[in-house]
């Protein structure tokens, strides 16, 4: 591997490596700052999500015969095929990251690849429920539509649901394009088994968002579906 001498003052030389940014001194280092970077974030965004938890727990609990009425109207095997898509994207990302660590650009490009292949196949049965719903008049607004005595609150129970798994399909549409945008440099091969952090911090955010999805899926489309309707 060829390396560029860069002088820097009379006493002190430093070693310009391929993919390190010119304030690290090492590739670890550059690591360990990536890491700790992308932990920081993740733990914004628990407390960003955890806000929507914590409201939908308030009015679950104010509000539960409305809420379990509501619920019965969300499609639970959409809601399980859609828990399935994402674990196996989880997996798929995990591999793409093992892949970068031993240096298998044509492996990493399939995994990432079927990571994003998998993400656009959760957001196409997502849009199918999202669909169906306004079919069904339970888009929250004037045009809301519930038969039954707790209207006023099954619309609160839409409100979380829209506002929390709309979330959730934002924060995977992002992280699709990031993987898209990975191909170049992976084609390039610029991740290699000294420098591929940011492959692992992409597996780090879609982990976390594969995460939400596993606690918003039984919250919104199970509990109390064995109540009446």
């Amino acid at each position: 591997m060829s390396h560029e001498i860069v002088a820097e003052g009379q006493d002190h030389e430093h070693v310009a490596l391929p993919g390190l940014a010119h304030h690290f001194d090492s590739y670890e280092q550059q690591k360990e700052s990536a890491s700790l970077g992308m932990w920081l974030f993740l733990a914004q965004e628990v407390l960003f999500f955890g806000v929507l938890f914590t409201a939908y727990a308030i009015f679950r609990w104010n509000y539960q015969d409305a809420f379990q009425a509501a619920s019965h109207h969300l499609n639970a095997g959409l809601g399980l095929f859609n828990t399935g898509v994402l674990i196996l994207s989880s997996l798929t990302m995990a591999l793409a990251v093992r892949s970068s660590q031993l240096g298998r650009k044509v492996q990493l490009l399939g995994f990432l690849l079927a990571t994003f292949a998998l993400g656009a196949v959760f957001l196409g049965v997502k849009a199918y429920e999202y669909h169906h719903k306004w079919e069904e008049g339970f888009i929250p607004g004037l045009d809301f539509h519930f038969d039954g005595p707790h209207a006023k609150h099954a619309q609160m129970f839409f409100i979380l649901y829209f506002c929390m798994t709309g979330l959730h399909a934002l924060h995977m549409i992002v992280g699709m394009g990031i993987l898209l945008w990975m191909v170049i440099p992976t084609l390039e091969g610029k991740f290699t088994p000294e420098n591929h952090n940011f492959v692992e911090g992409m597996g780090l955010y879609w982990h976390f968002v594969d995460i939400v999805w596993i606690f918003l899926f039984p919250l919104l489309y199970l509990i109390g579906r064995h109540g009446p309707h």
